[in-house]
């Protein structure tokens, strides 16, 4: 195991595309991070230059106390997973497990042991005699991690590993990566663009947008406390609503100022948005902290809507709508709320747990210092 550096790291392709920009990040030693992000975002490009895939432009890569910018990939002592398995199809399950100790000369007797050691551990010692194509995803996903495990290295690296599985074997396969790294406890670099396998998978996720990082911390802390509009955007399933409007301070009472409706924002705000005042800046308030039921101690927050989708899940309803001014809201409901299509109802927001950002895609979160972590 090794920790692993990121010293301002770039890519550039045809000396004019930068995928990569200026990337510092420091994985710790046993640590399970995952870097997560639209696609094009420089996610997978940053994971194939830890590997050695891709030849860096500028900066250092350390793994351990070692610089591995001119070591080549197999010199590196990390173990890669794919998104497509790469598995060799004429050979067995064992041979494949086997085959990177095999070209390093290992002895049979310690193959034998590590192969039997790594399929126990996952589940398919009753598959060492088979061959892929008599495998399903999910045992050819197990196969693809035991070749890595087997390898005993420094650093696993995953390349959005679960893509290719369907939604449920998705969810039991992430579960079980987890209590695999728990049990190993081997540095781990994940890369995916699913917010759900960055948030129950990762100690600490990194955010990556237009090959720049834009906020790195732990699930629940990049999620509560976002850096900019576009990582509050991101996290989140329905996503934080955003609302594009005026900030006004009258007598140090701060609100925003959506068409004809007034929002009052809390007062300790106010330090925060000093020289925000007759500015346009962006509110953003999570579905989950939106009800039909007036919050507690909060009156003037308050948004007029109509109903436009219902999408009942079980566990809540969604409800998709249309405010006055034209803005689209989601909310996150009781299930058991009686509420129809078409109905213009009164939405109130906990606006002690909204952020207000600087106007643009990555604009700052100006009140991010104002919420307790």
């Amino acid at each position: 195991m090794a920790q692993v550096v990121l010293d301002q790291i770039s890519k550039v392709f045809d000396s004019s595309v930068t995928a990569v920009n200026n990337a510092n990040l420091k994985i710790k030693d046993g640590e399970f991070m995952v870097i997560v992000g639209p696609s094009g975002c420089g996610k997978t490009t940053t994971l194939r230059m830890i590997a050695g895939l891709e030849e860096i432009t500028s900066g250092n890569i350390y793994i351990g106390d070692t610089q591995v910018n001119d070591i080549p990939p197999k010199d590196r002592d990390i173990a890669m997973v794919f998104q497509n398995y790469a598995l060799y199809p004429h050979m067995t399950v064992y041979q494949n497990m086997a085959f990177g100790l095999k070209l390093r000369k290992y002895p049979k007797e310690e193959i034998k042991k590590r192969v039997d050691k790594a399929a126990q551990l996952l589940g398919i010692g009753q598959l060492l005699k088979r061959k892929p194509k008599a495998l399903s995803g999910g045992q050819k996903q197990r196969v693809a991690v035991g070749r890595a495990i087997v390898r005993n290295p420094k650093a696993f690296l995953f390349d959005e590993p679960l893509s290719n599985l369907d939604a449920k074997l998705r969810v039991t396969t992430r579960a079980e990566l987890k209590s695999l790294h728990n049990r190993l406890k081997t540095t781990s670099i994940y890369v995916t663009h699913d917010q759900a396998e960055a948030m129950t998978l990762g100690d600490r996720i990194c955010v990556m947008y237009e090959g720049l990082i834009q906020q790195v911390a732990p699930p629940m802390e990049v999620y509560d406390y976002p850096n900019n509009r576009f990582v509050a955007g991101f996290l989140g399933m329905p996503p934080m609503n955003f609302f594009t409007g005026m900030l006004k301070n009258d007598k140090n009472h701060p609100s925003f100022v959506l068409g004809e409706e007034i929002i009052a924002l809390p007062n300790h705000f106010l330090n925060a948005l000093t020289g925000y005042d007759n500015h346009k800046v962006v509110l953003g308030i999570r579905p989950e902290n939106i009800s039909t039921v007036p919050y507690e101690g909060l009156s003037d927050n308050v948004i007029t809507a109509t109903v436009d989708v219902i999408e009942p899940l079980g566990d809540r309803l969604d409800v998709y709508l249309t405010t006055r001014s034209q803005d689209k809201l989601i909310a996150n409901l009781n299930p058991h709320i009686d509420i129809k299509m078409g109905q213009t109802v009164s939405m109130s927001l906990d606006i002690n747990k909204a952020h207000v950002f600087e106007l643009g895609d990555t604009g700052k979160n100006i009140t991010l210092e104002c919420h307790p972590q």
